[in-house]
């Protein structure tokens, strides 16, 4: 009895060699692919973070810019190292002119999201072989063999980090985030693979940090590392205690490399401190970036409290409180909380052995109605955009994106088609199949957000791409800038910078005065205002034009000539 209750605190996962069945590598495989490639063709890079990014790697592989110094307009970034710049323009330039330069850009980043999903399987596969997070035997036998238990959570730790709606948007852009998040993700890797793997997980520590650095994110590096120390420093394992020295080289090669850029005047240390106005705020936040995986995450928690300071808990679990902090200590900004993702999806894979079947049932109904309307939305907007009818839809598409054009495709069509297909498909399979799986729980959530994904990145992305690109705005532009004029853009960002240049084929100037000497070179002078701002005077400089990004109320861009 008594070696019963010790057993009782190792672990409270009962589970049977029938629930760890394996999801079908097609299925998972199709699961990332419905994920990870839609919007990735045929859509022009959007604003704010996106385009300006885009801007930086377009000017270092058209050499308008020093690859130590990039720049659009010669205003210099304010985030971000150069790493990200220096991967987006190198492809650029090697599949210059064979492939679009935003595509071109774009696919690294795909990559890149692609190696973070493989990586967060690994992750949660290694911890959930470790002793201490093994299910209990069972008294007459059946219990789930280790390896076959560690990948069915793993499975469920993958198609968590699919579901969680603060990773939808922002891992498809080609922003620095992107890549400091890969960073984060290779860290965990390292820690989940020093006591099995130590040649892959050295690899691993002395790369992690560094690409953060690299990316505009050295504190977060650090703060990483100082995590990572204090569980190699605890640990029982004694492979886990000499893989501290690696982390350590890791921290300094990230301070080494920061400081480097700082020399040069890159983005190398930066600092941008700022608590959250109020706690709503961050609630706000945390409420929906994360789901679902935070609210698994607080159940693993929970149930693992025993065994927090085993590795399978402990290291996603303190990864993660350093992602939640350096967003809390950045204002609550939600790319900060990006680096906490891949962790808190392994917390809530673990929380799926012990996850009660009235829970998993609310989760799926929740999944079926929610994703099922969001669908049934997206579907109702397409007719309406195409048909005209229902009318109402159709007059509120129009005033939401004014000067809208409905443009028909045939491939989109299908895509969108097959993806709704698949969705109804697996909820009659999840609905109305017993299944036993550990996973089941989360295939729905993960299945719901690729395809609403897959139906927005399709039906609507010529809907999107007028209202979050600058291509539009542009072309309302031509008639008073014709191509190829020099433009003086005084205060504006490097978002409408990069759109000038590379819609209207502007030549541009961030950085010239708007009188005197410096700005003579310029033909016009464009301001950029927020929607209802009263257009200003410019001495020397008459207003000729006037447009809105999307509607009265949004951005405006006022033309001035001499």
């Amino acid at each position: 009895m008594n070696a019963r209750l010790q057993e009782s605190r190792v672990s409270p996962a009962l589970v049977t060699q029938k629930a760890v069945q394996r999801l079908p590598r097609w299925a998972l495989l199709l699961f990332c692919a419905a994920y990870v490639l839609p919007g990735l063709f045929g859509r022009d890079p959007w604003k704010n973070e996106d385009i300006a990014s885009f801007g930086q790697m377009w000017s270092l592989a058209l050499g308008q810019a020093s690859w130590l110094h990039p720049n659009v307009g010669g205003v210099l970034p304010t985030s971000g190292g150069v790493l990200p710049y220096w991967l987006g323009g190198a492809f650029i330039k090697v599949l210059s002119p064979w492939v679009d330069p935003a595509l071109a850009a774009r696919l690294p980043f795909a990559v890149l999201l692609a190696l973070i999903l493989a990586l967060t399987w690994y992750t949660t596969y290694h911890l959930a072989r470790t002793k201490a997070a093994q299910p209990l035997p069972l008294a007459f036998g059946g219990e789930a063999e280790p390896a076959d238990y560690a990948r069915a959570v793993a499975d469920g730790g993958v198609l968590a980090l699919i579901a969680t709606l603060g990773l939808l948007q922002l891992g498809h852009e080609t922003t620095p985030e992107l890549l400091q998040l890969t960073g984060s993700t290779l860290f965990l890797y390292g820690l989940a693979m020093a006591e099995t793997r130590a040649v892959k997980a050295r690899w691993a520590a002395l790369l992690s940090l560094p690409v953060m650095a690299a990316s505009g994110s050295p504190a977060v590096a650090l703060m990483l590392g100082a995590a990572g120390s204090v569980i190699c420093l605890l640990s029982r394992q004694a492979e886990l205690r000499q893989y501290l020295r690696w982390v350590l080289v890791s921290m300094v090669l990230a301070m080494a490399l920061a400081s480097g850029l700082s020399a040069l005047g890159l983005s190398g240390w930066s600092w941008r401190l700022s608590w959250p106005d109020t706690p709503g705020e961050v609630l706000r936040l945390l409420v929906w970036f994360t789901w679902p995986t935070l609210p698994l995450a607080v159940l693993t928690i929970w149930h693992w409290r025993r065994q927090v300071t085993h590795r399978h808990i402990a290291v996603p679990l303190l990864t993660a409180l350093v992602g939640l902090l350096a967003s809390l200590s950045m204002g609550a900004n939600e790319r900060a909380l990006l680096t906490a993702l891949p962790s808190l999806a392994v917390l809530a894979a673990f929380a799926l052995p012990i996850l009660q079947r009235s829970l998993g049932s609310a989760i799926d109904w929740f999944s079926v109605f929610f994703f099922t309307v969001c669908g049934i939305l997206i579907w109702l907007g397409y007719v309406a955009l195409h048909t005209g009818a229902p009318a109402r839809t159709a007059e509120r598409i129009t005033k939401l994106v004014p000067g809208t054009e409905a443009q028909f495709s045939w491939l989109a069509l299908i895509v969108a088609l097959i993806g709704t297909v698949l969705w109804l498909g697996l909820v009659r399979w999840r609905t109305a199949r017993v299944s036993h799986a550990l996973w089941k729980s989360l295939v729905l959530p993960a299945g719901g957000v690729a395809l609403c994904w897959l139906l927005f990145m399709t039906l609507w992305l010529p809907i999107l791409d007028q209202a979050r690109s600058y291509r539009a705005l542009v072309e309302r532009m031509r008639p008073d800038v014709p191509a190829d004029t020099m433009v003086c853009a005084p205060r504006a960002t490097v978002a409408l910078m990069t759109g000038l240049e590379y819609f209207g084929q502007y030549r541009v100037d961030g950085l010239a005065p708007t009188s005197g000497e410096g700005a003579r070179h310029c033909e016009v002078l464009i301001v950029q205002l927020p929607g209802r701002a009263a257009i200003p005077e410019v001495k020397g400089w008459q207003p000729r034009a006037k447009h809105n990004q999307r509607t009265r109320n949004s951005e405006q861009i006022v033309i001035y000539r001499r």
